[in-house]
């Protein structure tokens, strides 16, 4: 079984940057699609970005700003996000699964327990 462990967040000021990283044990990276999702107060979890053997795929919200890669030496992923903007904040969560829908966060089979993102204005 996959344990992922988030790690990296926390406040910056609009504009600023941050990188996220996923550390994996029980499993390899390079063996699952890895995925990131966030979840604002009061909304639904969203997809943000993927990764698979067919490459990377981004939200619409993202594209341009955030770029997702996994190291299989560190069997780590990572999300690093730049120009960021308030409506970014959220818990970010990182996922792994054995295949499916990559924007569909009940396709994930394994979750991390999350790091807050806040960006202040």
């Amino acid at each position: 079984q996959v344990q992922l462990v988030e790690s990296g967040g926390g406040l910056v000021q609009a504009g600023g940057s941050l990188r996220l990283s996923c550390a994996a044990s029980g499993g390899t990276v390079s063996s699952y699609n890895m995925g990131w999702f966030r979840q604002a107060p009061g909304k639904e979890r969203e997809f943000v970005s993927a990764v698979s053997w067919r490459g990377t795929v981004y939200a619409d919200s993202v594209k341009g700003r955030f770029t997702i890669s996994r190291d299989n030496v560190k069997n780590t992923m990572y999300l690093q996000m730049v120009s960021l903007k308030p409506d970014d904040t959220a818990i970010y969560y990182c996922a792994a699964q054995r295949g499916g829908r990559l924007a569909v966060a009940h396709d994930y089979e394994y979750w991390g327990q999350g790091t807050q993102v806040t960006v202040s204005s």
